[in-house]
């Protein structure tokens, strides 16, 4: 009796987690398109460095560092490594809004100061507001997502859209395929973008971000009952 009675509780907090704002497929898919823009904009723009997907730089750091070129080595290192503590800082304080925030203003920082500061710097700055969204924002609904890469959006949307256990899983799988087209879309647009407006065009993935910022706090107000 007493596992039955405890058993709808963890069910309940799932259902109540999955309907929080900052896990809603519009907040979700806005900082996926972000995180697409942000890594066309940094590879055409900041010397072919991401400063978001991190998977790119691990690659070029292997390729660069066996073949002696220690300082374009070091161009990619630094942003994982700035990453890694942007992410580090997320998940300690627990605090996906005031992160979003921050990744907004890591933005315009560099937008605004982006020709009179070194590109390895801009890209810091990016790289580290990026980390503070991603790692603050992972859940769309109930399933996990990266909004800075697609791989593995694509390999959730094989699982879910195969899983015959589930009744939702095929609203997952649809839901990581958005997220993948999305991306695609962030990359497409902020390429086209970058290649007319520079520096500019990082007004863009701060729109996206302000965009998600406020249907957050619009949610979180219609669900308040004061």
């Amino acid at each position: 009796m007493a596992i039955q009675a405890a058993s709808p509780e963890p069910a309940a907090e799932l259902r109540v987690a999955a309907c929080a704002p900052e896990r809603s497929l519009p907040v979700a898919a806005l900082l996926t398109m972000s995180g697409g823009f942000l890594d066309a904009f940094t590879w055409l723009s900041l010397g072919g460095v991401f400063a978001s997907s991190q998977t790119g730089n691990v690659v070029f750091l292997g390729i660069d560092a066996l073949s002696g070129q220690w300082q374009r080595a070091a161009h990619h290192l630094l942003p994982i490594v700035v990453f890694l503590l942007g992410a580090w800082v997320a998940i300690r304080i627990q605090a996906p809004l005031l992160c979003l925030v921050a990744q907004i203003v890591c933005l315009a920082a560099v937008m605004l100061l982006l020709h009179r500061i070194p590109d390895p710097l801009a890209i810091l700055g990016i790289s580290f507001g990026v980390a503070l969204q991603s790692a603050s924002f992972r859940h769309v609904e109930r399933w996990s997502y990266l909004s800075v890469t697609v791989t593995g959006n694509m390999l959730r949307a094989i699982d879910e859209f195969v899983s015959t256990s589930d009744r939702d899983a095929s609203h997952g799988g649809g839901a990581m395929l958005v997220l993948c087209l999305m991306f695609l879309c962030g990359a497409a647009i902020g390429g086209f973008v970058t290649m007319r407006l520079g520096a500019a065009s990082l007004a863009v993935p701060i729109a996206l971000s302000a965009c998600a910022l406020l249907l957050c706090w619009r949610n979180r107000i219609g669900r308040d009952p004061d």
